[in-house]
């Protein structure tokens, strides 16, 4: 009886793979942890100086965290007479809000109408599109406030709000989302008698939910931290929206610097619920884009 030896040569490339893959998923893991700590680094310095005092935060020595935390500190920026903080948040949260609600329904239904409803110049008019992307802010910007002006929007809700409410690059990215939905599932709704606004509406937005909620993530923390428009349109304080009131805090005149950070503290407050709790959506909802056609 015969025994067949092993074979080294097959063998070999195995080990080595499994070695390769847990050096790779190490440096990987280290990558990763890096890239963590520098990103919390930001956070950190400002919780830290938030409850610290003007003399420690700007003292020779460096402290890694207060001597005693200044709790205090908390309530500060309501207490400030010279600018209503509180009325800032509100604002940019109505902003944010109204402007994340009217990203996603009007972009969802330009995108959708460019990807499945039949048009000779469909792609004439997504090409268009694009090309607004190609624009500089800056060369829009002065028109754009010239517009508002005329129209009575100045210190109002609709001038903050309303010239933001469509986004080339928003538009694309549905127009790419839907390019890869399943057409049996509009084709079964169409048979059943459903338009295309049906379709839309009870179908494809009904098993969209994924993507729409990553766009609603980025779209509502661009919104809220939106500060050159905001800054031009809401002259009068109170309009102003949470970024604007955050500059109001350094002047030529003082800088006080434990109050700047516990202001911005509570700010980043309300981008950190929107973002753990749709955060599980993000990176699902941005790679169903599929950049086709």
């Amino acid at each position: 009886m015969t025994t067949t030896a092993p074979d080294v040569r097959k063998q070999a490339p195995a080990r080595a793979t499994r070695r390769g893959g847990v050096i790779g998923n190490t440096g990987l893991y280290i990558a990763t942890g890096v890239a963590a700590v520098l990103f919390l680094i930001p956070f950190y310095l400002i919780v830290r100086n938030a409850f610290m005092t003007d003399p420690e935060i700007t003292g020779e020595e460096w402290k890694w965290f207060p001597t005693e935390i200044q709790w205090a500190n908390v309530k500060e920026p309501f207490d400030d007479v010279t600018v209503d903080f509180a009325r800032s948040m509100w604002n940019s949260l109505v902003v944010a809000i109204l402007h994340t609600t009217g990203i996603l329904l009007i972009c969802s239904l330009a995108g959708y109408g460019l990807a499945r409803i039949p048009y000779k110049h469909a792609n004439k008019i997504f090409y268009a599109v694009l090309a607004t992307l190609m624009v500089p802010t800056a060369v829009t910007f002065v028109p754009s406030f010239v517009l508002v002006s005329s129209l009575g929007w100045i210190d109002s809700y609709r001038g903050l709000i309303i010239p933001g409410l469509f986004s080339g690059f928003t538009c694309f990215l549905f127009r790419q989302y839907f390019l890869g939905f399943p057409k049996e599932l509009e084709e079964a709704a169409r048979v059943d008698g459903l338009s295309y606004w049906g379709a839309y509406w009870r179908v494809v937005v009904p098993n969209s939910l994924n993507f729409f909620a990553a766009i609603a993530t980025i779209t509502f923390i661009a919104g809220w931290n939106a500060f050159l428009w905001p800054l031009v349109i809401g002259q009068d304080p109170s309009a102003w929206t949470v970024q604007v009131a955050l500059s109001s805090y350094a002047t030529n005149q003082t800088v006080n610097y434990h109050l700047i950070f516990m202001a911005t503290a509570i700010s980043i407050l309300p981008l950190l619920f929107v973002f753990l709790f749709l955060q599980r959506w993000l990176v699902q909802g941005i790679a169903q884009t599929g950049i086709k056609g």
